[in-house]
């Protein structure tokens, strides 16, 4: 099952409990949520600033902290999971055993729904991650990842929005067993001081909206998750029209944290109307 059509981006909604108070009455109940990206050990993250605004989005640099996984499957799963939300699990290592390894253990773990494997980071030599140079890198931790997780639980690939190379990386990576492709991460950008970053928000939807169509030209049968400036139902429409099955919303939550909830309503009452 292809979770949508609303999720929300890896990263952007904290631990869930920090989302919560905004997602109305049902709170994250039936909600598809991402976690943000856990690897194996702890990770306190990149030196400060992390975050600049910059115009049509914000370049981060925040090093992926997270508490590791055996704090996440011991703490923050069982609250995500208590709270009803759909748990997909993003994952990222710095080779692919621990890919495989975060497979195997998150397989047991109750509550996940699925997993979303980050190989598409915009500087993962800088965070420490697996080096994804080519499209057959990331089809070989797809092909890792898929190994250990169950067969009927989807495996989302996360790229970045590359429209030279986007077809070549989702085609590799779906026939590696990727249940569906996520069109964009963050794109290589730069702080105003020259410090490598991502670039996220509206800034990149025109860029990722070019991939989502191009993977969905050439690969129909591969579903897409859009993700890249969606903060309304026009924009989230934009991605559904150009062939993506669902969209996720990210840096649109830091501005505002309601977004998620005014588009799932929105998708329930009217999906024509904005």
């Amino acid at each position: 099952m292809i979770p949508g059509p609303v999720m929300v981006a890896a990263g952007c909604g904290g631990t869930g409990r920090e989302l919560a108070t905004y997602c109305g009455d049902d709170g994250l109940d039936g909600l598809d949520f991402v976690t943000r990206s856990i690897t194996l050990d702890a990770r306190a993250g990149g030196p400060g600033p992390r975050i600049e605004e910059v115009p049509g989005g914000l370049v981060n640099a925040v090093g992926l902290p997270n508490p590791g996984l055996e704090h996440f499957l011991a703490t923050e799963l069982p609250w995500l999971v208590r709270a009803g939300a759909r748990v997909i699990v993003s994952i990222a290592g710095a080779t692919m055993g621990e890919y495989a390894d975060l497979a195997r253990r998150l397989s047991r773990a109750p509550g996940v729904a699925g997993l979303e494997v980050n190989v598409g980071a915009p500087d993962e030599v800088g965070v420490g991650l697996f080096e994804v140079r080519e499209p057959y890198h990331s089809a070989s931790v797809i092909a890792a990842v898929r190994r250990e997780f169950p067969a009927d639980r989807p495996v989302l690939a996360k790229l970045r929005p590359d429209v030279s190379r986007i077809v070549e990386g989702a085609r590799s990576c779906h026939e590696a067993g990727a249940t569906a492709v996520v069109i964009g991460n963050a794109v290589p950008a730069a702080f105003p001081d020259g410090r490598s970053g991502g670039l996220s928000g509206p800034a990149i939807a025109p860029v990722a909206l070019r991939c989502v169509a191009e993977v969905a030209r050439a690969l129909p049968e591969l579903p897409t998750i859009g993700c890249g400036g969606v903060h309304d139902l026009r924009s989230a429409n934009a991605y559904l029209d150009a062939g993506a099955a669902s969209v996720q919303v990210g840096t649109a939550l830091l501005h505002d944290p309601t977004t998620v909830a005014r588009l799932r309503a929105a998708f329930t009452s009217s999906p024509q109307e904005d």
